[in-house]
Order: structure tokens, then sequence, then C-alpha cells
């Protein structure tokens, strides 16, 4: 039973990562649809019209095996071995400005958040 109820779960992350993928083909965005799809599960979750437990388990599974789905993406590098002789160095350091900058950002952004809820505690 609880396979049964973690496959219905996934099923339906993917009509919502779907029906991202679709808003996009249909009205053209320069958007992945992933991301829409994304943002109508927040939404969704936040109208409370999909509660967190539908899809807790499903979720939970995809993240726990997230690197699987990295493994085709590199093993692609390979074709690209030109690209990275000559652009290497630069690829890196986009790559650890970019990392760098984000992680600044979100711990600024949960201080803030934070220090919001404190002040609305006390």
């Amino acid at each position: 039973m609880k396979i049964f109820t973690i496959l219905l779960q996934m099923i339906l992350l993917t009509v919502i990562f779907l029906l991202g993928e679709g808003i996009v083909r249909l009205f053209h965005l320069p958007v992945p649809g992933s991301i829409i799809g994304l943002a109508i599960l927040f939404l969704l979750l936040q109208l409370k019209i999909i509660k967190l437990s539908w899809i807790e388990k499903g979720g939970n599974l995809l993240l726990a095996n997230l690197l699987l789905f990295f493994i085709p993406a590199v093993v692609g590098l390979i074709n690209y071995t030109d690209v990275i002789k000559q652009y290497g160095i630069q690829i890196m350091a986009v790559i650890v400005v970019s990392t760098v900058l984000v992680m600044s950002v979100t711990g600024l952004v949960a201080e803030l958040v934070s220090k919001r809820k404190e002040e609305k505690s006390a």
C-alpha cells in the first residue's frame, strides 16, 4: 500500500510538472517548464488546494535520489572536452563566484526573515 501511495504522489508531481511544461509551450515563455511547475505547486500548497501530505512521501523519495538525475548531465560533459579545455578556468570562476553569491544572499535573506519572525513574536 505504501508503494502505491508514493506512486500516486509522484504521478501528481509529474502532472504538475507537465502542466508547467504545457504552459511554457502554449505561451512561448522564456522560462523552464519545471520552474513554472514549481510555482504552480507552491500556489496550490499555499492556497491549500493540495495538502503537503498528498505529495510529501513522493517528494522525499525524489529528493533522496536527486543525485541520480544529474548523472546524464555530467556524462554529457564528455562531449564538450574541447570547450572545457579552452574555457575551464573561466567556467570554474563563474561557478565559484555564483555559488558564493547565492550562499551569501540566501544567508542574508534567512537572517532577515529570522529577525522579522523574532520581532513579530516579541
